[in-house]
């Protein structure tokens, strides 16, 4: 039988998924996620010391559930992204969830480099050596605590290992096939207008017939390899 501490955690849990899900990381109420849960928002600091601890919390749970349902093959990604289409297509609380944090914990843009003082002549003098100097496109590694970067880095790895193994064309960059492959599949989920159009304009508007188009473009770029 689950304790009672076991038992209060789940129900933050859901309720934080419903909220995050709802309003996003920054938009969340601590205060709603410890009513829906039937209880206080200090019993919540207590088990996960903050808002935004509490979402890392979740997004780890909603990853591996993730995980254990959309298997990620580098030589079938048409299958692959059939599953994500599948999976988010059921779960779009899940994928909204996920949405939200991939928006709010984005690295901030690097800044744009000062201009370099004129010298007497009216020249520009170039930057000396050092860290002062590092390319501004450079956007610094991930933030510290976000819960989605070990998650893709592991998939970027797949994928790289794959193209070593001659599974999969090596001419492309491992983090290219992973933005290419999950943007069709879940390009349905992100355009909300288009898929209303397509449920008046759209020659078969049936939810098979958009997953059948995204897994013949995941196919076209990225052909299955044939099974020995």
């Amino acid at each position: 039988m689950a304790s009672t501490a076991d038992s209060t955690q789940d129900r933050i849990v859901a309720a934080a998924r419903d909220e995050f899900a709802r309003h996003g990381i920054a938009g969340a109420r601590v205060d709603r996620i410890a009513k829906a849960a039937r209880t206080s928002k200090e019993r919540i600091y207590a088990y996960f010391r903050s808002k935004e601890k509490l979402y890392e919390h979740v997004a780890a749970a909603e990853l591996a559930a993730a995980a254990d349902a959309v298997h990620l093959d580098p030589a079938d990604l048409p299958a692959y992204a059939g599953q994500l289409f599948d999976y988010f297509t059921a779960h779009p609380d899940r994928y909204r969830f996920i949405a939200w944090g991939r928006l709010e914990l984005a690295p901030a843009p690097a800044p744009a480099p000062a201009p370099a003082p004129a010298s007497a002549s009216g020249s520009t003098s170039a930057p000396g050596p050092g860290p002062a100097s590092a390319p501004a496109s450079d956007p610094g590694p991930a933030p510290a605590g976000s819960p989605y970067r070990d998650a893709v880095l592991g998939k970027v790895a797949t994928i790289r290992r794959a193209q070593e193994a001659g599974d999969l064309d090596p001419s492309w960059d491992p983090v290219d096939v992973m933005a290419v492959v999950s943007q069709l599949a879940h390009t349905w989920l992100d355009q909300a207008t288009l898929a209303a159009v397509a449920d008046q304009a759209a020659a078969d508007p049936t939810l098979g017939a958009r997953r059948a188009a995204v897994i013949r473009a995941v196919a076209a770029l990225f052909p299955p390899k044939p099974r020995s």
